[in-house]
């Protein structure tokens, strides 16, 4: 199997560097709006998680 590949973003000795593009991090900043939106996101996901079986039990 050859496991020569040109799209991993590494230096094949051979000249030719690829630049990594992907990102893995946040690079811009959030407001209050996204923190509120995420936090009502999680109280509404642990009502579900939780609060159906315990009103159903």
């Amino acid at each position: 199997m050859d496991d020569h590949h040109d799209d991993h973003g590494h230096d094949d000795g051979h000249g030719s560097e690829l630049v990594d593009v992907r990102v893995t991090s946040p690079m811009e900043e959030f407001g209050m709006s996204r923190v509120t939106t995420g936090l009502l996101v999680l109280v509404v996901g642990l009502a579900v998680v939780f609060g159906v079986p315990l009103f159903l039990g």
